[in-house]
């Protein structure tokens, strides 16, 4: 399995298109928010957010783990009223959609219902809440069934949030919303691991995560001069990167080739790669993941 899919659920709800933006609510709304910085194209988050398979591929891998469901790994949602700066709204937005994906994963409704409510509520708290449709997130979010026709609508739905926040010189709470769930996801990940060292599948997400991590430390870079809270996490995600030196990702080149699939010739990626990640990795990666975040939820 291909990197990890599970962050995927940092927007498991849906856009309701049919709403238009109120402009001039929302300029009125602006705060400290706003930061003067190098614009980060959408195109350069989009193609992160795009190396991210199906969230089926993680709920795969987690119940072929064995591994039941756990709320001890989530972040409460009563932790809501800790975050009253944009910047802690914006990890935990993220933190909390990551969380919602994974009750979803298990069919926990009632927890499912706990996390939509703490997200439409960070939303209006940044002045997005117009993307986000409560009712259409409970009939998603609430049937395991439709998470394969998910994946398209939270993929353009955090792209529709990533434009209107670039438009409005916004762009690092892109980053921050990716970050948080990224993190979030990370954690379930690296704690699940822990319960199952002999998993190599569990073992090797997590060492491919060393691709995703080098775009994030990236984006954060953009914006180390001009914030200091994304500086300060700049900081912590560049320890986590430093650690990920120990994991080595072989790539074994083989020349494409051509398939007929459905009467359509693709293209066929014959390159492997070979993921060298010890037990030992994983629980120094674990120990700095839960550190980091245990910074963004306190």
């Amino acid at each position: 399995m291909r990197i990890l899919a599970l962050v995927m659920a940092v927007f498991i709800f849906a856009c309701n298109s049919s709403k238009k933006p109120d402009e001039q609510a929302f300029l009125e709304s602006l705060d400290s928010t706003a930061v003067e910085g190098p614009a980060i194209s959408e195109e350069v988050i989009s193609s992160i957010i795009q190396q991210i398979p199906s969230p089926l591929e993680i709920s795969v891998l987690l119940k072929e783990s064995g591994t039941k469901y756990d709320k001890n790994f989530l972040n409460s949602a009563d932790n809501l009223s800790k975050y009253n700066s944009n910047y802690r709204k914006s990890l935990n937005l993220g933190i909390y959609g990551t969380d919602l994906g994974y009750t979803n994963i298990y069919e926990q409704n009632q927890d499912g219902l706990d996390y939509m409510a703490a997200i439409k509520e960070l939303a209006d708290g940044l002045s997005i809440g117009q993307f986000f449709d409560i009712e259409t997130i409970g009939r998603l979010a609430t049937n395991s069934k439709n998470l394969d026709s998910l994946l398209l609508i939270t993929t353009q739905n955090f792209n529709n949030i990533n434009h209107y926040l670039q438009e409005q010189n916004r762009a690092n709470l892109s980053v921050l919303l990716l970050t948080g769930g990224w993190l979030e996801a990370m954690h379930i990940t690296c704690q699940v691991a822990s319960k199952n060292p002999d998993n190599k599948e569990l073992r090797e997400t997590i060492g491919e995560q060393k691709i995703i991590l080098e775009n994030i430390v990236l984006l954060l870079s953009f914006y180390q001069e001009v914030d200091q809270n994304m500086a300060s996490l700049l900081v912590d995600m560049q320890k986590l990167q430093a650690e990920y030196e120990n994991v080595e990702i072989v790539t074994t080149y083989k020349e494409s080739t051509f398939e007929i699939v459905d009467g359509v010739m693709v293209i066929k990626d014959n390159s492997s790669s070979e993921i060298k990640i010890t037990n030992e990795n994983v629980s120094s990666i674990s120990a700095l993941i839960s550190s980091i975040r245990q910074k963004v939820i306190s």
